[in-house]
């Protein structure tokens, strides 16, 4: 498919990384939430990417001065990020582990994440192969849940969380659990992209989820920024990006998820 958004940057400076077999390579999403972490981002800033896969975020934030942290529970994601890193010079430190492996990092300025998503015919999360960088149990919230409940403690007292996801995981769910843990949450981008490989190979199990409507083709991806009450909003995007046309169309992103 071709990738009908703009995001020149990101996708100039992702199109330079190596991606492992097996490691999520980046994508929309991934450039979706790159747009919210620039402007965001600051030099000495200190930056937690989970389920960080090539790298691509946690890079973009050290390019931009940040002292970064990576963590991934595949241990060729951890090789790839530390290969990346080295091949652009960035002091990223890299972490095999889980959500939980994070606590132990200490705190955190700025938390991104991008993490699995898709939800699954299978409950649980895969215990290894491609699909554990997307597949994310039946509601697609194995992972969201746990970023969502994990987030106060791994934030600094005036820390933000940026977070890709899919709609058909539930943005609302994830704002009201955001919301219970003592954030102030809100989404602050959105785009809808067509349907990839994984979702079209699962559209009747979808709706018979009730997850899609019949006639429904395309995904939402939203960015979700959450952090102490008071904080500001990034921007206001009541209107999906995907409605805009683009005005630059660069080389498109291989898409190898949903």
């Amino acid at each position: 498919m071709s990738l009908s958004l703009g995001f020149p940057r990101a996708r100039h400076e992702f199109a330079r990384l190596w991606t492992l077999p097996g490691v999520y390579a980046p994508q929309e999403d991934t450039c979706l939430l790159a747009e919210a972490v620039g402007s965001e981002v600051a030099p000495g800033m200190d930056v937690l990417d989970v389920c960080t896969g090539s790298g691509a975020l946690a890079l973009y934030a050290a390019r931009r001065g940040a002292r970064v942290t990576a963590v991934d529970i595949s241990w060729r994601a951890a090789l790839t990020v530390r290969l990346n890193a080295l091949r652009m010079r960035q002091p990223v430190t890299v972490r095999r582990g889980s959500v939980a492996t994070a606590e132990a990092l200490g705190t955190f300025d700025l938390v991104i994440s991008n993490p699995p998503y898709v939800p699954a015919p299978d409950p649980g999360l895969p215990a290894r192969g491609p699909a554990r960088a997307w597949d994310a149990g039946n509601d697609g919230r194995e992972i969201v849940d746990r970023i969502c409940s994990t987030a106060p403690a791994l934030l600094k007292p005036h820390g933000t969380l940026l977070m890709v996801h899919s709609a058909l995981c539930g943005t609302d769910r994830t704002l009201q659990r955001l919301t219970a843990a003592g954030m102030r949450a809100e989404v602050v981008d959105r785009t809808r992209i067509p349907f990839g490989p994984v979702l079209r190979s699962r559209l009747p199990w979808l709706r018979e989820q009730g997850l899609l409507g019949p006639d429904e083709t395309t995904e939402e991806l939203v960015v979700i920024r959450a952090g102490a009450p008071g904080t500001h909003p990034l921007r206001d995007t009541t209107e999906p990006r995907g409605a805009r046309a683009p005005r630059d169309a660069h080389r498109p992103l291989r898409r190898i998820h949903p």
